[in-house]
């Protein structure tokens, strides 16, 4: 058992049911990521039902690159986003930061305390993907660790670092199911025959990553999809047209970025307004 008190323990509970809720086979959960607190309300603004931080847009937001941020710097910046709107949200946590799988317990338990509905635990190392039986041993410990207070999502990294192997992809998130997870992941994965198999071999609600050549959200319901997210997608577009306007004024000496700056602005107003 944790030490957490009673307060935070039925604060995360009641978050944990609302966001596991939402995770419905063939009526997918849209799940954007935002970078910071404001990107956070902007996005709850327009209505999304839930979010979750995304290890890269936070890295952008430090000026570095993903895989680089700390465990402490991870937490906090989940535990101010959660804070900060009443939404449940989920905190992409990378390996859990720790390779043992007491590590990845004492992370899960952090995020409980965090205020946060959810967090991820990848099998990649940051160089390397973990070996199967020590990968379901740190989902295990993260789901005891987590105690039903917040939502697990256990992820396959395979197709992400180039191994392509659909087999061995379902196999760990057959593990990770069986393992407690409530949500299992694997980005990359995008051919819909595959994905289709693996909505029917793993038997948990499925999270699908929104990259360019990934199938809609319509095609994706179809195939049994419970949850979408889009990475650090957002956080690098928002990044784009602040090179572009940049660019704009560097080269061409005009001003055409007010025409956008001014739809932020609006958005804005309506996000930040108490």
């Amino acid at each position: 058992m944790s030490d957490i008190g009673p307060n935070v323990a039925d604060m995360t509970t009641e978050l944990a049911d609302r966001f596991r809720a939402l995770h419905v086979p063939g009526e997918p959960l849209l799940l954007p990521n935002p970078w910071d607190l404001g990107s956070a309300r902007v996005l709850a603004t327009l209505g999304f039902s839930a979010l979750a931080t995304t290890s890269s847009g936070f890295a952008a937001t430090l000026g570095r690159l993903d895989g680089t941020v700390t465990r402490e710097e991870a937490l906090a910046h989940g535990a101010q986003i959660a804070a900060g709107v009443d939404l449940p949200v989920s905190a992409d946590l990378e390996n859990g930061f720790a390779d043992e799988p007491a590590g990845v317990a004492e992370t899960v338990r952090a995020a409980v305390m965090a205020g946060l509905a959810g967090c991820s635990v990848e099998d990649f190392t940051g160089s390397a993907i973990y070996e199967a039986t020590l990968a379901t041993e740190r989902v295990a410990a993260a789901v005891e660790a987590a105690a039903g207070r917040i939502v697990i999502t256990a992820r396959a990294e395979n197709y992400l670092h180039e191994r392509v192997d659909l087999a061995d992809t379902i196999a760990r998130l057959q593990s990770f199911a069986a393992a407690g997870a409530d949500v299992v992941y694997a980005p990359g994965v995008l051919a819909p025959d595959e994905i289709a198999t693996l909505v029917t071999e793993v038997g948990r609600p499925v999270n699908v990553l929104a990259l360019p050549s990934a199938p809609s959200v319509a095609e994706l319901a179809d195939l049994g999809v419970a949850r979408i997210s889009v990475g650090g997608a957002f956080a690098f577009a928002a990044l784009g047209a602040l090179a572009e306007a940049g660019r704009e004024l560097l080269d061409q000496g005009s001003y055409g970025f007010w025409a956008r700056a001014a739809v932020g602005d609006q958005v804005a107003e309506t996000a930040f307004g108490e």
